[in-house]
């Protein structure tokens, strides 16, 4: 069985968003400063691309919320990573009666999220998009590692990682991974338990 892992781009004062929801062109502009492609159309360092690529590869399904999926409008039918979704809502769409392969909605909570995402990843990792599922998870015990896109901005205020963290402090061993991108340092950290 795979792991479950989250992982957010991220200023230097700890910021994955500005105020207002501002600041994702300076957080994503590693995203296409490189010369390694990698699908759906990023263009990243060979140094990026040799740590994330095998990363996706290796994601079976992801986890996201239901703001998050209304705000990038579904991402036009399918998750960019081309893999199986599982949207944790309080409320299923109503413009989606049934699950597919691109969407599952689950109102049970994260332990049903994560639990459904495993059975449909079978032995790859699930991945748990950043902020609120991420800090639920975290809280829950059911996240094994964090990864940390560090990015060479300020953006003074905003969103962090974790959110408004109800089981603090929570340690981590490593890193156990530092890869010097383009614009960008990869951090890994294995959740202790």
């Amino acid at each position: 069985m795979g792991k479950v892992t989250t992982g957010a781009t991220m200023s230097l004062d700890g910021y994955i968003a500005g105020p207002g929801k501002s600041g994702f062109d300076l957080l994503f502009q590693w995203y296409g400063n490189g010369e390694v492609e990698i699908p759906p159309r990023l263009r990243i360092s060979a140094a990026s691309a040799a740590l994330v690529k095998p990363e996706w590869d290796d994601t079976g399904a992801l986890i996201v919320g239901r703001h998050l999926f209304d705000m990038t409008n579904a991402w036009g039918g399918r998750h960019p990573m081309d893999v199986t979704t599982v949207v944790l809502t309080h409320q299923r769409p109503d413009d989606r009666p049934d699950d597919d392969d691109n969407f599952v909605f689950v109102t049970d909570g994260i332990e049903a999220a994560v639990a459904k995402a495993k059975e449909l990843a079978g032995d790859k990792n699930v991945a748990v998009n950043g902020g609120q599922m991420a800090r639920q998870c975290l809280e829950a015990g059911l996240l094994d590692e964090v990864g940390v896109e560090l990015v060479p901005v300020l953006l003074g205020g905003g969103k962090t990682l974790f959110g408004e963290l109800g089981t603090a402090p929570v340690q981590f061993d490593g890193p156990i991974a530092v890869v010097e991108g383009t614009g960008v340092t990869h951090l890994r950290y294995r959740v202790k338990k």
